[in-house]
């Protein structure tokens, strides 16, 4: 059997290019091997629940791992790549990804984008995940470099005229139910 090759299938889905890798099994088959598509839909307890397990790491810049630490994106990253779904992993990339969803009508699972330590800045900077439905005080998780507590720790957008001034939007990457 000669070097494995590599196939890729190109599809949209949820506004993001995934890339799909098949490869050859080894043995007698001549059937190839697929590796698992992400998924189109995550249960919102699961989802919700995975990612506050994450709390209390700490912050550390550029990481996405949690022995290590998270940095905003490197944690939004991990907890979507274990349900098999690819975000961006820097915040600046939640520029064009998702789809835009209007702040009144976001739910569990959508991703929340802010500027970064500057306001004037309107670049994305900052990243975090919705745990609130519509009509509900707006709850996110994310990892923050806050000197008050830095880490995965929960925050609520109304108290907070910090994340106010820095909301840029509110993106949805993958359907949630």
């Amino acid at each position: 059997m000669g070097s494995p090759w590599f196939k890729y299938f190109f599809k949209i889905r949820n506004y993001s290019l995934v890339f799909l890798f098949v490869l050859p099994l080894l043995g007698k088959s001549s059937k190839p091997f697929i590796y698992s598509e992400p998924k189109d839909t995550i249960l919102a307890d699961s989802l919700v629940a995975f990612a506050k397990k994450q709390m209390g790491i700490k912050y550390c810049y550029a990481n996405c791992k949690p022995s290590k630490g998270f940095d905003c994106s490197g944690f939004v990253y991990y907890v979507f790549d274990h349900f098999k779904l690819k975000v961006p992993r820097a915040s600046m990339d939640y520029e064009r990804a998702g789809k835009i969803i209007s702040i009144d009508s976001c739910q569990i699972g959508d991703v929340i984008v802010f500027t970064g330590t500057n306001a004037k800045n309107r670049r994305p900077g900052h990243v975090g995940i919705i745990l609130s439905n519509p009509g509900e005080e707006i709850k996110f998780i994310h990892s923050s470099s806050s000197k008050k507590g830095s880490g995965v720790k929960i925050s609520t957008f109304k108290d907070s005229p910090y994340y106010k001034v820095r909301f840029i939007k509110v993106v949805r990457v993958a359907t949630v139910i």
